[in-house]
């Protein structure tokens, strides 16, 4: 078994990933404490002043914005969709680019369906009135901690459906705040609404870039996607997991 890397990026997301775990932890306090303090802090708009749902909301909305405008410091997972990251394999073969861009935009739909059925039950039951505002709040900040579960430790949609061998060639990658905020739709609500809305803007963003440039997210046309010129090694936790190292 291989000694795991500790490179400058995997260390960053360790250390992104604990802080997510400690807002998990300190929302679902909150959550049990009080449900009823936690809605009207998230909907009442005369709450005005710093709270720990106002905390989470501009953290959701710089992350965001952060991904609209990629700098060095992300991952090429994301920055991959800029020019300046793309290295041209010399003669790629066009149809195998055309062939592999089909098949991760029809794993892309099937992601989408098995995504939008999902939250489409909680929307269900909230619409029902079983589930509260507080619910579908504390399930976003539940995502919001997958998200990173999925880039470092197992992926369900990398394995059952878009079968990409790591994030930096993951074809949806941009798509995490679209699922993070998908619960925020059924909530009529500024602060609800503006975070959904927001990731639609990222998740079109990255598919407006990926649909006119498919050569700069894929490893046989990209030079950066490859295992050997990959600097972030982002991926070793989930391979010792998956015994793969």
């Amino acid at each position: 078994m291989k000694k795991i890397v500790m490179t400058p990026m995997l260390k960053r997301y360790l250390l992104k990933f604990a802080l997510r775990i400690t807002i998990f932890i300190i929302a679902l306090g909150f959550y049990i404490h009080d449900k009823q303090l936690m809605t009207r802090l998230f909907i009442e708009t005369k709450w005005y002043g710093i709270n720990f749902v106002r905390i989470l909301w501009f953290i959701f909305m710089t992350l965001m914005l952060v991904h609209i405008f990629p700098n060095n410091r992300l991952s090429m997972a994301l920055r991959k969709s800029r020019e300046q990251e793309y290295t041209p394999v010399p003669e790629y073969q066009e149809l195998r680019l055309l062939q592999y861009v089909q098949r991760m935009n029809v794993g892309a739909w099937i992601v989408l369906l098995v995504w939008i059925s999902f939250n489409a039950i909680f929307g269900i039951l909230y619409l029902a009135g079983i589930l509260e505002v507080s619910d579908l709040l504390m399930l976003t900040v539940f995502f919001f901690l997958c998200d990173y579960i999925c880039i470092l430790l197992f992926c369900p949609f990398q394995t059952g459906i878009m079968k990409n061998k790591c994030c930096v060639n993951c074809r949806i990658y941009d798509w995490g705040h679209f699922m993070m905020f998908t619960p925020m739709v059924f909530i009529r609500n500024f602060f609800s609404w503006s975070l959904f809305f927001t990731s639609i803007v990222v998740l079109v963003h990255w598919e407006l870039v990926y649909a006119k440039h498919p050569e700069r997210f894929w490893e046989g046309s990209n030079k950066q996607l490859q295992c050997a010129h990959c600097q972030d090694k982002t991926c070793q936790l989930k391979k010792l997991l998956a015994g793969k190292l």
